[in-house]
């Protein structure tokens, strides 16, 4: 695909969930799917007629075993936060359909054990998972993810 195919591309509706313990350190995963360090906190995409919300605690559940029970949501960012794939990747994932995502991000408490964690879920995306400290979340992560983590940082410092 030329960058001005790709430029004509939509974006990919998606949720985000940095989600914090009680010391307000953030779960990472390390992607299954690259051997390369690539953390990254729990996303995904909001299905057909989902709420945003609903979406993102599903997302947590699916990819980090966390239920709904042990996950109080503190704060969401005001608006969507977007970002562009490479275009090198953009032919192969999502079927070349989407040239990013725009991404409405939640802040989530864990309020359950790190025993509650469990990443060998049906459909497994992390490799790994560590909690990090907030001001090391954003250079942990895969470059072309870094403006938007900070600028997810930004939104919830005051709560971190």
């Amino acid at each position: 695909m030329t960058p001005e195919e790709i430029a004509k591309l939509p974006y990919r509706p998606c949720v985000g969930v940095m989600l914090i313990n009680a010391d307000n350190h953030v779960f990472v995963g390390q992607r299954l799917d690259n051997d390369a360090p690539a953390w990254q906190m729990p996303q995904g995409g909001v299905d057909e007629g989902e709420a945003p919300r609903a979406a993102a605690l599903r997302e947590l559940w699916e990819e980090t075993g966390v239920t709904e029970d042990k996950a109080q949501i503190i704060a969401e960012t005001d608006g969507w936060i977007a970002y562009d794939l490479p275009h090198d990747i953009v032919p192969r994932i999502w079927k070349g359909r989407y040239r990013g995502q725009e991404q409405k991000w939640f802040l989530i408490r864990f309020n359950g054990e790190d025993a509650d964690v469990n990443i060998e879920t049906d459909h497994p995306e992390f490799s790994e998972w560590r909690w990090l400290p907030a001001d090391d979340l954003v250079a942990n992560i895969v470059p072309f993810k870094r403006e938007v983590y900070a600028k997810v940082v930004d939104a919830f410092a005051a709560h971190l």
